[in-house]
């Protein structure tokens, strides 16, 4: 007895041991979660890992903080929502770090991602004492000295996603994961907005803004700006000061017992969606723009949008739509310089088309087709115009054509600039590849021709100074042929 007692007091004191030793080693932290991250953690990535590494959780296990691979290669701090694996924040989705051995996440005080050239990708920029995980997906680092105190938190930063309860500010958005779409707070509005060109000076195109109805609060000038909150009730709603919202956009659960956690997503189509978790799956609760021709661009550059079919064809009539491609060349910049004047660009128009969000755009107010189009065509900054003769008013771009909206009315009319210079210029190459290897064929076979011919001369002579007689003259020929097969697979 007094042997197992003694057996089982080593084997705990090497449990406890052990325990010890793992707390102390931050490295091993990593291995195995836990709901705190301490100053001196570090964890790497793991070769074995193929979707997500956890780190950090929260207490009922719903929400995990770790390493998400992100094609194949790349590797992305993630809180994920552990039921479903969707990703619900990521620290910067625009500056992916490599996932490989030489990355390394540690806390010093500061969260930061960085590789062993000491290349920082993303730090918070902090000195606290602890990283914990909320259970509403909330990651803080905080400050335990007297009293604990937020000095950094996920909820102020977030990336395309918002959930119940989350406060969204004046200083925040949320940008799609292909960086193209981004939704931000107005004076009295909620704007999504479409970046169509990279690196321009022009501001982002709105192409939706919802406004607050102020039904149950007036929004009160000096008394700070508004701000939104996915409430639990099932709705997104604009506040003010107070706990009556000034505006409430209801999703499908609004006011139902739904027992599921909800979150809105600003999807890379651009559209704003709102599910909940049913314990299972994510059920669709609410959609910002129900009609998919009125997305920024749902068949892509130069393409058309037919509403009720839902259908995509191309602008210039002539090339065939394929999802995934574009119907013409897009282009970066615009038409102003010496190197784009010397592009081949040229220019089209189509009947009965508009803009999607044609209340939102820029226009002026013109006589004719031709008018429009000539504000258009000498403005060296303008993609395209699109003209109303219903109305006068003329439309026009500033960005790269994106999908417009098919209708049957024909006096609405668009006209269009393509810049081709890139474009042409691969085909130019490609045409002079393709012109050398035909020009090399055809010396091939001038060769062949010629040493076919050759071939024939010398048999004759040699059948005349021989004294044998020829046979006819298909034979000789199939002769021949045969002859120039054997050397020719010879050579």
């Amino acid at each position: 007895m007094y042997g197992l007692m003694n057996s089982l007091t080593r084997l705990r004191a090497t449990q406890l041991l052990l325990l010890t030793i793992s707390i102390l080693d931050t490295g091993n932290i990593a291995e195995a979660t836990t709901e705190s991250l301490f100053q001196g953690f570090k964890a790497t990535p793991k070769p074995s890992v193929s979707s997500f590494q956890p780190l950090l959780n929260d207490s009922t296990g719903n929400f995990s903080l770790g390493f998400l691979r992100v094609d194949k290669t790349q590797l992305a701090l993630a809180v994920l929502h552990v039921p479903s694996s969707q990703p619900l924040w990521l620290a910067n989705p625009t500056q992916l770090a490599t996932w490989s051995d030489s990355t390394q996440l540690f806390f010093n005080g500061s969260l930061v991602i960085s590789d062993s050239h000491s290349r920082v990708f993303w730090s918070t920029q902090t000195n606290g004492d602890i990283v914990v995980l909320l259970n509403s997906s909330n990651l803080q680092i905080q400050n335990l000295h007297n009293s604990p105190s937020i000095l950094w938190q996920s909820f102020d930063v977030p990336s395309d996603t918002l959930v119940e309860n989350q406060s969204f500010t004046v200083n925040m958005s949320l940008i799609s994961t292909n960086g193209l779409y981004s939704m931000r707070l107005g004076y009295n509005f909620i704007g999504l907005y479409a970046k169509f060109q990279e690196n321009s000076a022009q501001p982002d195109q709105i192409y939706l803004k919802h406004t607050a109805l102020e039904a149950q609060a007036q929004i009160v000038e000096g008394q700070g700006p508004i701000y939104a909150l996915v409430n639990s009730d099932g709705y997104l709603g604009l506040y003010q000061n107070g706990t009556k919202p000034i505006d409430v956009q209801a999703f499908n659960s609004f006011q139902r017992p739904i027992n599921g956690f909800l979150r809105v997503r600003l999807e890379p189509d651009g559209n704003l969606i709102a599910y909940y978790w049913d314990g299972s799956s994510w059920v669709l609760d609410f959609k910002a723009i129900s009609d998919t021709c009125e997305l920024p661009s749902p068949c892509g550059s130069y393409g058309l949008c037919t509403p009720g079919q839902q259908s995509c064809s191309c602008l210039d009539n002539r090339t065939e739509f394929r999802f995934g491609t574009e119907c013409l060349p897009v282009g970066t910049g615009d038409f102003c310089g010496e190197q784009v004047v010397k592009d081949n660009n040229w220019a089209f128009t189509r009947k009965g088309v508009e803009v999607p969000f044609k209340e939102l755009m820029y226009y002026e107010t013109t006589s004719s087709f031709g008018e429009c189009e000539g504000l258009c065509e000498n403005n060296c900054s303008c993609w395209g115009a699109v003209y109303n003769n219903g109305s006068g008013f003329c439309f026009l771009m500033d960005y790269p054509i994106q999908t417009l909206v098919s209708v049957g009315d024909e006096s609405k009319v668009g006209y269009f600039k393509v810049r081709e210079g890139g474009g042409k210029k691969k085909t130019s190459v490609v045409a002079a590849i393709g012109f050398v290897a035909a020009g090399g064929a055809i010396m091939i076979l001038i060769g062949i021709g010629g040493f076919w011919t050759y071939r024939i001369w010398r048999r004759k002579t040699w059948d005349k100074n021989d004294e044998i007689s020829p046979g006819p003259y298909k034979n000789l020929g199939s002769e021949s042929s045969k002859s120039i097969e054997v050397e020719m697979c010879n050579r």
